[in-house]
């Protein structure tokens, strides 16, 4: 019988669905999240990666976006404007919307992304903060959203992707910054179209 417990706990632990659970039919964004036995052995190693959602990392600041220092490891994307020191790896445009409407609408982008939850946001700041966990590993990502005011009818974004664990990414981050941009501009543009 004992050993029948500690199945029941291992299963609990790992996130398996037990007799008469509805398994894990969810939406990412509203219940918890299921960690697959992959990531729970892993998280022996790597501690964050024994988390869901947003758990497991502390809660970010205020970052001031101006003084990012980017680490040598080719682990992370940046998206800011020309100009923008450090130097970014996509130049972002000049986006034809209020700083607060550019605000909504990355954040309506970034709860439409699989297996993102936000850290913290920071309305006054026009700032947020995501953890990306990747499928397999759980790996935990961080992206920072800053917008900037240009003109009261134009404004900025700074998008800043970064893992936490490991060397080299495969261009993970890169491809989520494309991503989070290529479908703010789609909802920009549907918006505009309205």
């Amino acid at each position: 019988m004992p050993h029948l417990l500690r199945l029941r706990t291992v299963k609990s632990a790992i996130g398996l669905p037990r007799r008469g659970d509805p398994g894990n039919k969810r939406r990412h964004d509203t219940l918890p999240c299921r960690m697959n036995p992959v990531a729970w052995l892993v998280s022996f190693l790597l501690p964050a990666c024994g988390y869901t959602g947003a758990q497991g990392l502390p809660t970010p600041p205020v970052m001031d976006i101006a003084k990012i220092e980017r680490p040598t490891s080719p682990n992370t994307a940046l998206a800011a404007p020309t100009g923008f020191t450090p130097s970014p790896d996509i130049v972002t445009t000049v986006y034809n919307v209020s700083a607060d409407k550019l605000f909504t609408a990355v954040l309506a982008v970034a709860a439409d992304q699989p297996r993102t939850y936000q850290a913290a946001t920071y309305p006054a700041q026009l700032q947020a903060h995501y953890v990306a966990r990747s499928a397999l590993f759980n790996f935990p990502d961080l992206v920072t959203v800053q917008v900037r005011a240009g003109t009261p009818d134009s404004s900025n974004l700074i998008l800043w992707s970064r893992s936490v664990y490991g060397h080299s990414d495969l261009g993970v981050n890169r491809q989520r910054v494309q991503d989070w941009l290529a479908a703010l501009q789609s909802k920009l543009s549907s918006t505009a179209a309205r």
